[in-house]
């Protein structure tokens, strides 16, 4: 008889042979590097994990303990009055009056608990302890307690103090009043205005001059890459003032207002110019001649060549700019403020979410919800055009025109 053997039950010998030869193409630089690269996901992870799991949890837990304890149950002192005396029952010869610490939350439990402010973990729950006013009184875990005094209880006020238990507790409510707080949704639309104008505008510019320094002869072409290559390095806050200064002198010239969104999309253009060309200008040139060449041989101008094939082929690096641009614009508060100011109409919602924390600074919760409003846009952007991002930056580094 003869046995056939199926491709299926090879298999994991396969991947178990290709296992080991990946082990075996390991050498110390690619540890180390591997290493290196995992330390830099953990280290740009890890603070935006807490930043998220800080943003659901409650206010009051969030100003007592860190987020890495948010599954942790946290502790803190509390005060319960007693109730009134005449409230006290005769059982068997003794006056008994019963309650409980906490009427309203069956969440928490007692720790520990006394009869003293100085002292609130004089006794573990379920132990048995003497009241200043006379008789005794023990609490339990959930909170129930019973006083018993031989005499009638006789007291105009006492108090008993607690250690609380309070369980991890998770909610939107922070985002709730972060989104409902005033004006942030026309802050939404502001900052939309403003990022997609300051995005469309350079990606469209670039790509023109992109295509003419790498495919058209042209005097000091070279002279032009290199001064590109300069303006990468740039500050912006060192030539943020000339620049809104040259703009308030047009404005001034022609009569129009300084504080206009024309200013701030010219503005975010100019910035982003230098990278936008820079990285286009890589990538077309890594494209094949011979495309380039047929086409001209076929009779296509230079505009022709650069809207049916550049400009479709150049999609990836295209895309890799516009995550770039889109994430700088969305999280600017320099330049917006700048050129916008604070008016009402204009305000963007970085500038929003500064006014709601200048107004509401010892409110973490706040903070942390109002990070991630900020940032949730720029993660859809991110993420829908991610299959591009890295492929539009490697192309064209090795070969350039």
């Amino acid at each position: 008889m003869t046995t056939i053997t199926s491709g299926t039950a090879a298999t994991p010998r396969t991947e178990r042979s290709a296992i080991a030869s990946w082990f075996a193409q390991l050498t110390a630089g690619k540890i180390v590097a591997q290493l290196a690269l995992l330390l830099l996901v953990v280290v740009w992870t890890v603070p935006t994990a807490g930043l998220l799991i800080s943003s659901v949890r409650d206010k009051d837990q969030l100003t007592t303990s860190g987020w890495w304890e948010s599954l942790v149950m946290s502790e803190a002192n509390e005060a319960a009055s007693l109730p009134p005396a005449d409230t006290q029952v005769e059982e068997n010869g003794q006056y008994v009056i019963r309650g409980s610490v906490f009427p309203e939350d069956e969440g928490r439990t007692v720790v520990r608990y006394g009869t003293s402010i100085n002292n609130p973990s004089e006794a573990a729950a379920g132990d048995t302890l003497d009241l200043r006013t006379g008789g005794e009184i023990t609490v339990n875990a959930d909170g129930t307690f019973g006083m018993v005094s031989a005499a009638p209880f006789e007291y105009d006020r006492a108090r008993i103090f607690v250690v609380a238990g309070i369980p991890p507790r998770f909610t939107i409510e922070n985002y709730v009043e972060v989104l409902t707080s005033e004006g942030i949704g026309r802050s939404f639309i502001n900052s939309f205005t403003v990022t997609v104008p300051a995005t469309v505008i350079p990606i469209l510019i670039a790509a023109f001059a992109a295509y003419a320094l790498a495919w058209m002869s042209f005097p000091f072409r070279g002279l032009l890459v290199a001064l590109i290559v300069g303006l990468l390095v740039v500050p912006l806050q060192m030539s943020l003032i000339p620049l809104l200064r040259m703009y308030n002198g047009i404005a001034g010239l022609t009569g129009g207002a300084s504080k206009t969104y024309l200013g701030i999309w010219l503005a975010h253009t100019g910035f982003g110019l230098p990278l936008a060309i820079y990285l286009l200008r890589n990538y077309m040139a890594s494209l094949p001649k011979e495309i380039m060449e047929s086409a001209r041989m076929d009779g296509a101008s230079h505009f022709q060549i650069f809207t049916t094939m550049v400009l479709p082929l150049s999609f990836p690096a295209l895309a890799s700019f516009a995550i770039f641009q889109f994430l700088w614009v969305w999280n600017d508060l320099l330049v917006a403020t700048v050129f916008l100011g604070n008016n009402e109409g204009q305000i963007v919602l970085t500038a929003r979410l500064r006014e709601l924390l200048g107004s509401r600074g010892d409110n973490w919760e706040i903070l942390t919800a109002g990070a991630f409003v900020s940032i949730f846009v720029p993660l859809m952007v991110f993420f829908s055009l991610q299959r591009y991002f890295v492929r539009g930056l490697l192309a064209g580094s090795v070969k350039g025109g």
